[in-house]
C-alpha cells in the first residue's frame, strides 16, 4: 500500500521510478495503483509527472 502523505509519497515514488521502473505507468502495475489518482494526489500539491526525466517535478 502506498504512503497517504503526498510528500512520502513523492519521495516513494520517484525513488522507485530512478531504482528500477521505466516508467509511471509500470510503476502503477507493480504497485497495483491507479496512475490517475497518484497524478492527482501529487499534483495536489504542485508535482507534475516528466516522462522525459522519469520523475515527478
Amino acid at each position: 500500500m502506498l504512503p497517504q502523505d503526498p510528500f512520502i509519497l513523492l519521495s516513494v515514488v520517484n525513488t522507485a521510478l530512478r531504482d528500477g521502473c521505466p516508467s509511471l505507468e509500470e510503476f502503477c502495475r507493480r504497485e497495483d495503483a491507479d496512475p490517475a489518482a497518484l497524478t492527482a494526489a501529487l499534483a495536489a500539491v504542485g508535482f507534475t509527472y516528466d516522462p522525459d526525466r522519469n520523475q515527478f517535478r
